[in-house]
């Protein structure tokens, strides 16, 4: 059974293809198209009633048929090839460029292929002075990158700000990588003895080191196919919320172990936090819109922080 995406692509190409072909027959085009004869029917049915909007007789798409032959009559303008217009070309080339400069990216030669058709075809608009940069500090990012590639250990000054504090360390590099807004360093942490993600922009100072880097075979990189890189596990701090109205979005924004929906337009959301100082710095940025459930020492730190701050308020 089709979707409705290949039903799509296989509607848009059926409207060349009849007007290349006047008088195919049902069957001729079926074979063509991969489809029964049943299902061109079904297509052409469906076709006749697309057009331009004010869908009158006159706008729409319009087939003659004679025995077991159909000949396009009219194309409601769908011959017309598709134009981009200056913004959505540019948007695209910014795009593809960012892309390109994406580490990581396994189709790298396709996507500078696709990026030199658009701008040859943008013409002068492709010359406009947009500058592409990764997120982070690019020298930085080229140092990481050098750092990989010689597989050198490192030695960085880094800013963690779920407990905002700042340490050095000495570090494995294994690969550089971006994930959603950020690029970030993954690398052994030999004083963790874990594999980290460092984000590059609190990345505040690094040097390489002589020495080789010495990745343990039981390092395995971190899965990032679902676009985040949190996993939680049951060894987390379970975190149990009371949400209103304003504050439900967490729920498809964080993975949860459990929503209760209320009678009313309170939830009560469960999930798992990297620590329970993440957690107090995201309650406190929902606002009135959350109550902490569980556990208490979490209520109690989010509690003594509004009191903090309706204080220096009072002074």
């Amino acid at each position: 059974m089709t979707n409705s995406a290949d039903r799509l692509g296989r509607l848009l190409n059926l409207v060349p293809y009849l007007q290349a072909r006047p008088g195919v027959t049902i069957a001729e085009a079926a074979a063509d198209q991969g489809i029964t004869d049943r299902q061109l029917r079904e297509d052409l049915e469906l076709l006749w009633l697309c057009g331009l909007p004010g869908y009158g007789p006159g706008d729409l798409i319009d087939m003659a048929f004679v025995g077991d032959s159909v000949t396009l009559t009219y194309d409601a303008g769908i011959d017309r090839p598709l134009r981009l217009t200056p913004d959505e070309a540019l948007a695209l080339i910014v795009a593809l460029r960012m892309l390109a400069e994406t580490p990581g990216v396994t189709a790298g030669d396709g996507v500078h292929r696709a990026l030199a058709k658009i701008e040859h075809a943008a013409g002068d608009l492709a010359d406009a002075p947009v500058a592409v940069r990764l997120p982070g500090n690019t020298d930085r990012l080229e140092e990481l990158r050098g750092a990989v590639d010689r597989r050198h250990a490192l030695r960085i000054t880094y800013y963690t700000a779920t407990r905002d504090e700042t340490s050095e360390r000495v570090v494995d590099p294994m690969r550089v990588l971006v994930v959603g807004r950020w690029a970030y360093l993954e690398a052994w942490c030999r004083r963790a003895q874990a594999v980290r993600l460092f984000r590059i922009d609190r990345i505040d100072a690094s040097a390489e080191l002589d020495e080789p880097a010495q990745v343990p075979q039981q390092a395995r990189p971190t899965d990032t196919r679902t676009g985040s890189l949190f996993t939680p596990t049951p060894d987390l701090p379970l975190v149990t919320l009371r949400v209103g109205r304003g504050a439900r979005w967490i729920t498809e924004q964080y993975p949860c172990e459990e929503v209760v929906r209320g009678a009313g337009e309170h939830w009560t959301v469960s999930l798992r936090a990297s620590d329970l100082d993440w957690a107090r710095r995201f309650v406190l940025g929902l606002g009135a819109e959350v109550t902490v459930l569980a556990p208490a020492q979490l209520a109690e730190a989010v509690a003594a922080e509004a009191h903090a701050a309706l204080a220096a308020y009072v002074h």
